[in-house]
């Protein structure tokens, strides 16, 4: 049986996009937390409404209702997740193996990254809104400057893809990775995977992993 993923990553190293493929291709079940706030909310369960109202108060969700979250959500023995987005911190990986793994079978993947190139590919990307898709003007341009490959329609620079945005998230980033990495790294469970490389190239890595 294949391992439970727990992709950790800057915002921007690609997680997402693999994420993706591993869904598609080999079976996975793909949790992000805030998918399942939202959806939690939408049902209108008990937890739901008690994620609502702590929402509605302008705070935000604590550990122990996330794991709550995840428990409800989550058939360990019958399932193989990828955990994205969650953990982000050194009590958060311990929180999530000790209540949600409790033993299962686990990898950490690092998704390893120089920050400068990380903020340089996403202070230059550009999206779509009503495509989906999305540009790079470093690696992946449009044909026609500015506007759309498939729907014509004009690119959007984000507001929180600005330089000093970025560089903000990439401090608060480093801050605390480096005590998840130790954690993981400690128990013989965490995997780097180069993801300066390019997409293929990154899931071939994955895929041996797995």
């Amino acid at each position: 049986m294949s391992p439970q993923l727990i992709l950790l990553g800057a915002p921007g190293s690609g997680k997402g996009t693999q994420a993706k493929r591993l869904v598609d291709n080999h079976g996975y079940t793909h949790v992000s937390t805030g998918d399942l706030l939202r959806s939690e909310i939408k049902k209108g369960s008990d937890l739901g409404n008690k994620v609502q109202s702590i929402m509605d108060s302008g705070n935000l969700v604590d550990d122990h209702t996330v794991l709550e979250l995840l428990n409800a959500n989550c058939s360990l023995s019958e399932n193989q997740y990828i955990f994205d987005g969650y953990p982000r911190n050194f009590e958060q990986a311990k929180a999530l193996d000790s209540d949600v793994l409790k033993g299962s079978t686990s990898k950490a993947v690092y998704f390893d990254i120089d920050l400068e190139i990380l903020i340089a590919r996403i202070v230059n990307r550009r999206v779509a809104p009503g495509s989906g898709e999305i540009y790079n003007l470093l690696t992946k341009p449009p044909r026609k400057p500015g506007f759309c490959d498939v729907s014509g329609e004009e690119l959007v620079h984000r507001k929180d893809d600005n330089e000093d945005t970025v560089r903000n998230r990439m401090e608060v980033f480093k801050d605390n990775i480096d005590p998840v990495l130790e954690y993981y790294e400690s128990a013989d469970r965490l995997i780097r995977v180069d993801a300066s490389l390019s997409s293929d190239e990154v899931y071939t890595q994955l895929l041996k992993i797995i």
